[in-house]
């Protein structure tokens, strides 16, 4: 049976989530302008061709540098190639947008936004997180962690026993 919140003909498909798509259309037009489900559905599959086009020729233009991981670079030379190339600052300053709005994320297990714990403070806020868990299975309520146990539990770490 085929999920109903995918739009795509079946599970091997590429599809996107429906609801994320249908809210996106929503987002674009004029709030007195309403959409037809089927006009939705048609832009959604419309939305998926496209992706699926962009990808194939990425992938092509990957394999013509006899690369093997498809990089941004190749994107946008697909884009160029498929005949979008009037779209290629625009996609390039999302792009760049976006590397910007992301460079806080966890990448490889490491944060880096300059936030990062010592092993220490890890194993304390770790030992802190199971003993949370241990209190609420038992059903003994914990009060939330104030700022300065935080700082004071870090001075502790600090000090020897």
């Amino acid at each position: 049976m085929e999920p109903l919140d995918i739009v795509g003909k079946t599970k091997e498909d590429a599809s996107l989530p429906k609801a994320t798509m249908t809210k996106i259309i929503k987002e674009m037009l004029p709030p007195d302008v309403r959409v037809a489900r089927d006009t939705q559905d048609l832009l959604i599959e419309c939305c998926v061709e496209f992706i699926n086009l962009v990808s194939s020729e990425s992938n092509e233009v990957c394999g013509r540098e006899d690369r093997r991981t498809i990089a941004p670079e190749h994107v946008l030379k697909a884009l160029e190639v498929l005949g979008f190339g009037e779209y290629i600052e625009d996609v390039y300053a999302a792009y760049e947008q976006h590397k910007l709005e992301t460079v806080d994320t966890v990448r490889g297990g490491k944060c880096t936004n300059g936030a990062e714990m010592t092993e220490e403070e890890a194993l304390a806020e770790q030992q802190r997180m199971f003993a949370e868990a241990r209190a609420r299975m038992n059903g003994v309520a914990t009060a939330p962690k104030p700022p300065e146990a935080e700082s004071s539990l870090n001075s502790q770490l600090l000090e020897p026993f």
